[in-house]
């Protein structure tokens, strides 16, 4: 089963979803292999097959607080669409993990070259910061906030 809330092959156009996955590449991580890091050149992306993956976001002085778990059919990462493509969270393999690996490039040429297909990709990567941006709200008034602080308080 594929997610609505995060996913991004799942509401593409099989014509779309094709093309995507045409550059795609299998690659694993092993559980605790960091990913990436806030702050790195985003150059690529994965769709989660199988495992789980944590997005954190630095705190300083303290502990790199979870923003969301993500799952199969994922997406992890979306900074390499928007420029300065740097990574604005990090992530970090929870288990094993096999995944389908993108190069932002490549798929960035692909977008710019077919409108229909750029127009997609970017509504549907808007739609999941969205979902993300709430996640971490949510989460960080959890960790950080006063009692009563997060939703339905």
């Amino acid at each position: 089963m594929i997610k609505t809330t995060t996913s991004l092959l799942g509401t593409l156009d099989p014509q779309s979803r094709d093309r995507l996955l045409t550059t795609a590449k299998e690659v694993s991580f092993g559980a605790g292999d960091r990913i990436f890091s806030e702050g790195q050149r985003a150059d690529r992306f994965w769709i989660i097959r199988t495992g789980s993956i944590v997005l954190d976001l630095h705190v300083p002085g303290r502990r790199s607080a979870t923003i969301e778990t993500l799952g199969s059919g994922d997406l992890v990462g979306w900074s390499w669409l928007f420029p300065p493509y740097q990574w604005h969270l990090g992530a970090e393999a929870q288990s094993p993990v096999r995944a389908l690996e993108f190069d932002a490039t490549v798929i960035r040429a692909l977008c710019e070259a077919d409108p229909v297909l750029g127009r997609a990709v970017a509504r549907r990567v808007a739609e999941i910061i969205g979902h993300r941006l709430v996640s971490a709200r949510t989460r960080l008034l959890d960790l950080y906030g006063p009692y009563g602080s997060g939703p339905g308080s």
